[in-house]
Protein backbone atom coordinates (compact mmCIF):
# COMPACT_ATOMS: atom_id res chain seq x y z
CA UNK A 1 0.00 0.00 0.00
CA UNK A 2 2.96 1.82 0.98
CA UNK A 3 4.56 1.36 -2.04
CA UNK A 4 1.50 2.07 -3.91
CA UNK A 5 1.06 5.85 -2.57
CA UNK A 6 4.63 6.54 -2.99
CA UNK A 7 4.36 5.77 -6.60
CA UNK A 8 1.18 7.47 -7.05
CA UNK A 9 2.81 10.78 -5.68
CA UNK A 10 5.79 10.58 -7.91
CA UNK A 11 3.43 10.05 -11.14
CA UNK A 12 1.51 13.50 -9.66
CA UNK A 13 4.82 15.23 -9.68
CA UNK A 14 5.83 14.22 -12.63
CA UNK A 15 2.87 14.90 -14.62
CA UNK A 16 2.91 18.38 -13.28
CA UNK A 17 6.50 18.61 -14.30
CA UNK A 18 5.95 16.94 -17.68
CA UNK A 19 2.83 19.64 -18.28
CA UNK A 20 5.00 22.66 -17.35
CA UNK A 21 7.52 21.96 -19.86
CA UNK A 22 8.05 24.29 -22.63
CA UNK A 23 8.24 22.73 -26.05
CA UNK A 24 7.42 19.50 -27.28
CA UNK A 25 11.25 17.98 -27.28
CA UNK A 26 11.58 19.10 -23.57
CA UNK A 27 8.30 17.12 -22.73
CA UNK A 28 9.49 13.87 -24.36
CA UNK A 29 12.69 13.89 -22.62
CA UNK A 30 10.22 14.60 -19.47
CA UNK A 31 8.23 11.21 -20.63
CA UNK A 32 11.27 8.92 -21.02
CA UNK A 33 12.83 10.11 -17.94
CA UNK A 34 9.81 9.35 -15.96
CA UNK A 35 9.98 5.87 -17.58
CA UNK A 36 12.78 4.71 -16.39
CA UNK A 37 13.43 6.24 -12.89
CA UNK A 38 9.72 5.41 -11.87
CA UNK A 39 9.44 1.81 -13.18
CA UNK A 40 11.76 -0.35 -11.68
CA UNK A 41 12.31 -3.17 -14.37
CA UNK A 42 12.77 -0.71 -17.90
CA UNK A 43 16.00 -0.01 -17.89
CA UNK A 44 15.84 1.80 -21.86
CA UNK A 45 12.92 4.00 -23.18
CA UNK A 46 11.75 6.07 -25.95
CA UNK A 47 9.24 8.34 -27.62
CA UNK A 48 8.30 7.22 -31.75
CA UNK A 49 6.56 10.01 -33.23
CA UNK A 50 4.08 9.74 -35.95
CA UNK A 51 4.74 12.22 -39.20
CA UNK A 52 3.10 12.43 -42.46
CA UNK A 53 6.32 11.03 -44.20
CA UNK A 54 6.27 8.27 -41.00
CA UNK A 55 8.02 7.56 -38.20
CA UNK A 56 10.94 8.54 -35.85
CA UNK A 57 12.02 8.53 -32.26
CA UNK A 58 13.21 11.92 -31.32
CA UNK A 59 13.92 11.73 -27.74
CA UNK A 60 15.29 7.88 -25.88
CA UNK A 61 17.54 7.20 -23.01
CA UNK A 62 20.36 5.29 -25.05
CA UNK A 63 21.29 6.20 -28.35
CA UNK A 64 20.81 2.36 -29.28
CA UNK A 65 16.95 2.75 -29.00
CA UNK A 66 17.31 4.43 -31.93
CA UNK A 67 18.60 1.91 -33.71
CA UNK A 68 16.18 -0.41 -32.39
CA UNK A 69 13.22 1.73 -33.68
CA UNK A 70 15.01 2.60 -36.98
CA UNK A 71 15.23 -1.48 -38.03
CA UNK A 72 11.79 -1.40 -36.18
CA UNK A 73 10.59 0.88 -39.36
CA UNK A 74 12.68 -0.50 -41.73
CA UNK A 75 11.21 -4.35 -41.15
CA UNK A 76 7.81 -2.57 -40.18
CA UNK A 77 7.83 -5.32 -37.46
CA UNK A 78 8.44 -4.60 -33.62
CA UNK A 79 5.99 -3.96 -30.71
CA UNK A 80 6.59 -0.06 -31.67
CA UNK A 81 5.01 -0.72 -34.78
CA UNK A 82 2.04 -3.10 -33.64
CA UNK A 83 1.17 -0.66 -30.51
CA UNK A 84 0.85 2.11 -33.70
CA UNK A 85 -1.36 -0.40 -36.20
CA UNK A 86 -3.09 -2.52 -33.95
CA UNK A 87 -2.65 -2.63 -30.36
CA UNK A 88 -2.68 0.20 -28.06
CA UNK A 89 -0.23 -2.33 -25.35
CA UNK A 90 2.29 -4.40 -26.59
CA UNK A 91 4.31 -6.37 -24.68
CA UNK A 92 7.35 -8.96 -25.37
CA UNK A 93 8.88 -11.44 -22.55
CA UNK A 94 11.60 -13.11 -24.85
CA UNK A 95 12.75 -11.61 -27.88
CA UNK A 96 14.89 -13.70 -29.18
CA UNK A 97 11.92 -16.22 -29.64
CA UNK A 98 9.12 -14.20 -30.22
CA UNK A 99 7.36 -15.63 -33.16
CA UNK A 100 5.78 -12.10 -33.90
CA UNK A 101 8.87 -10.56 -35.09
CA UNK A 102 10.82 -13.08 -36.20
CA UNK A 103 13.59 -11.00 -37.51
CA UNK A 104 13.87 -7.79 -35.21
CA UNK A 105 13.06 -10.10 -32.18
CA UNK A 106 16.39 -12.01 -32.47
CA UNK A 107 18.54 -9.53 -33.62
CA UNK A 108 18.09 -7.07 -30.86
CA UNK A 109 18.05 -9.39 -28.29
CA UNK A 110 21.58 -10.67 -29.83
CA UNK A 111 23.48 -7.47 -30.75
CA UNK A 112 22.02 -5.66 -27.48
CA UNK A 113 21.14 -7.65 -24.97
CA UNK A 114 17.54 -6.60 -25.07
CA UNK A 115 14.73 -9.23 -24.04
CA UNK A 116 11.43 -7.74 -22.62
CA UNK A 117 10.10 -4.51 -23.74
CA UNK A 118 6.86 -2.55 -23.34
CA UNK A 119 5.02 -0.49 -25.85
CA UNK A 120 2.02 2.45 -25.25
CA UNK A 121 0.43 3.74 -28.24
CA UNK A 122 0.35 7.84 -27.25
CA UNK A 123 -2.78 8.73 -28.39
CA UNK A 124 -6.20 11.16 -27.59
CA UNK A 125 -9.53 11.61 -29.11
CA UNK A 126 -8.65 11.08 -32.89
CA UNK A 127 -5.43 11.31 -33.28
CA UNK A 128 -2.73 8.61 -32.97
CA UNK A 129 0.49 10.46 -31.85
CA UNK A 130 3.18 7.89 -31.73
CA UNK A 131 4.56 5.43 -29.00
CA UNK A 132 6.49 5.10 -25.61
CA UNK A 133 8.96 2.42 -25.96
CA UNK A 134 9.95 0.59 -22.64
CA UNK A 135 12.87 -2.40 -22.50
CA UNK A 136 14.43 -4.67 -20.30
CA UNK A 137 17.48 -6.44 -20.49
CA UNK A 138 16.34 -9.59 -18.22
CA UNK A 139 13.84 -12.04 -20.23
CA UNK A 140 10.45 -11.55 -18.14
CA UNK A 141 11.49 -8.85 -16.99
CA UNK A 142 7.75 -6.69 -16.92
CA UNK A 143 5.12 -7.84 -14.77
CA UNK A 144 1.30 -7.22 -14.52
CA UNK A 145 2.30 -3.99 -12.39
CA UNK A 146 4.39 -2.59 -14.75
CA UNK A 147 1.94 -3.24 -17.24
CA UNK A 148 -0.41 -1.21 -15.60
CA UNK A 149 2.25 1.52 -14.30
CA UNK A 150 3.56 1.93 -17.71
CA UNK A 151 -0.41 2.55 -18.77
CA UNK A 152 -1.07 5.15 -16.80
CA UNK A 153 2.65 6.76 -17.26
CA UNK A 154 1.79 6.81 -21.24
CA UNK A 155 -2.16 8.50 -20.47
CA UNK A 156 -0.22 11.27 -18.86
CA UNK A 157 2.70 11.34 -21.76
CA UNK A 158 0.15 11.47 -24.18
CA UNK A 159 -2.16 14.56 -22.43
CA UNK A 160 0.71 16.55 -21.78
CA UNK A 161 2.41 16.00 -25.60
CA UNK A 162 -1.15 16.81 -27.27
CA UNK A 163 -1.16 19.82 -25.46
CA UNK A 164 2.60 20.77 -26.66
CA UNK A 165 1.72 20.01 -29.96
CA UNK A 166 -1.25 22.03 -30.48
CA UNK A 167 0.35 25.05 -28.44
CA UNK A 168 3.51 24.79 -31.24
CA UNK A 169 0.89 24.34 -34.18
CA UNK A 170 -1.44 27.78 -32.70
CA UNK A 171 2.51 29.30 -32.79
CA UNK A 172 3.30 28.20 -36.15
CA UNK A 173 0.20 29.70 -37.40
CA UNK A 174 0.22 32.84 -35.82
CA UNK A 175 3.59 33.27 -37.14
CA UNK A 176 2.23 32.33 -41.01
CA UNK A 177 -0.42 34.97 -40.76
CA UNK A 178 2.78 37.69 -38.96
CA UNK A 179 4.68 36.73 -42.63
CA UNK A 180 2.12 36.69 -45.27
CA UNK A 181 0.76 40.22 -43.60
CA UNK A 182 4.59 41.80 -43.68
CA UNK A 183 4.53 40.08 -47.25
CA UNK A 184 1.19 41.48 -48.46
CA UNK A 185 2.63 44.73 -47.17
CA UNK A 186 5.74 44.78 -48.92
CA UNK A 187 4.08 43.74 -52.24
CA UNK A 188 1.86 46.37 -51.89
CA UNK A 189 4.19 49.46 -51.50
CA UNK A 190 6.33 48.07 -54.12
CA UNK A 191 3.58 47.43 -57.26
CA UNK A 192 1.12 49.57 -55.90
CA UNK A 193 -1.56 47.36 -55.51
CA UNK A 194 -4.40 47.49 -52.92
CA UNK A 195 -4.13 44.81 -49.61
CA UNK A 196 -6.65 42.02 -51.43
CA UNK A 197 -4.24 42.78 -54.85
CA UNK A 198 -1.23 41.71 -53.43
CA UNK A 199 -2.85 39.14 -51.87
CA UNK A 200 -3.89 37.90 -54.89
CA UNK A 201 -0.66 38.12 -56.81
CA UNK A 202 0.82 36.23 -53.90
CA UNK A 203 -1.53 33.18 -54.30
CA UNK A 204 -1.24 33.27 -57.98
CA UNK A 205 2.40 33.20 -57.93
CA UNK A 206 2.51 30.20 -55.31
CA UNK A 207 0.25 28.82 -57.95
CA UNK A 208 2.20 28.72 -60.88
CA UNK A 209 5.18 28.21 -58.61
CA UNK A 210 4.09 25.60 -56.98
CA UNK A 211 5.44 26.86 -53.78
CA UNK A 212 3.55 27.03 -50.29
CA UNK A 213 2.19 30.72 -49.20
CA UNK A 214 3.86 30.48 -46.58
CA UNK A 215 6.78 29.67 -47.86
CA UNK A 216 6.88 32.44 -50.28
CA UNK A 217 5.72 35.02 -47.89
CA UNK A 218 8.65 34.18 -46.19
CA UNK A 219 11.24 34.63 -48.82
CA UNK A 220 9.94 38.12 -49.80
CA UNK A 221 10.25 39.01 -46.43
CA UNK A 222 13.24 37.82 -45.90
CA UNK A 223 15.01 38.55 -49.15
CA UNK A 224 12.79 41.67 -50.41
CA UNK A 225 12.66 40.28 -53.44
CA UNK A 226 9.90 39.74 -55.79
CA UNK A 227 10.48 35.97 -57.40
CA UNK A 228 10.20 36.86 -60.74
CA UNK A 229 10.94 40.70 -61.86
CA UNK A 230 9.22 39.79 -64.98
CA UNK A 231 5.13 39.35 -63.55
Amino acid sequence: MTERFEFNRQLAEAARAMAAEKGTQHTLDRAVTMATQMLDHCDLAGVSLVHPNGIDTPAASHEALRQVDELQYELNEGPCVDSLHQLEVVSATNLAEDPRWPRWGPHIARELGIHSTMSFRLFTTGDNLGALNLYAYRVDAFGHEDLLDGLILATHAAVALAATLQENHLHTAMETRRMIGEAIGIVRERFGLSSEQAFDALRRVSSQDNIKLNQLARQIVETGAWPDATR
